[in-house]
Formats: C-alpha cells, structure tokens, sequence
C-alpha cells in the first residue's frame, strides 16, 4: 500500500509565444533567464504581473506576433515573447 501520491506530471509553462490570435492571457511572471534590461523595458510598455494581454495577429513562418496591452499594440519576436510566462485570463 502507497502513502502518498504519485507527483503530478509537471506541466510546462505557457508562455505569451503560445497564445493564439484573439486569445486573452494574464501575465505571471518572466523567465529567469531573461535579461534584467528585457525585463525593465517590458514592464514599461505594459507587460508586467497581473496585466491582461490579448494576442492580435499570429502571422505564419514564425514572424512577429502583435500583442495589446491597455489600449497599445506591440510587436514581439518568439525570443522575447517566449519568456513571458501566462496563465488564462479570468
């Protein structure tokens, strides 16, 4: 007989490169690994903990995607927008 559980399977992080056009997110956190001066400016276009982002076009081969945030539409690459980690929107 187990005592305890087995673990849940850990699932990985969604981040902001993962949303799909027209879906909402919030923002949780940033990867760690994700340089400080990234980090900074990020937070002063509006992507910051607990802000709610919506992706507004995923073009094909990989190009840039177009994110809101507020009122404001900006353009990440998968380098940077895959470190912005996100959960669903409430």
């Amino acid at each position: 007989m187990r005592s305890h559980p087995d673990p849940a399977p850990e699932v990985p992080a969604k981040t902001l490169w993962d949303l799909a056009q027209d879906e909402r997110c919030r923002i949780e956190s940033f990867n760690s690994s994700l340089d400080e001066v990234y980090r900074v400016r990020l937070m002063e276009l509006g992507f910051h903990p607990g802000e709610i982002v919506t992706c507004m076009y995923t073009p094909k081969l990989g190009a840039p995607r177009l994110y809101r945030v507020h009122n404001t539409v900006y353009s990440l690459d998968d380098d940077v927008a895959g470190m912005i980690l996100i959960s669903k929107a409430a």
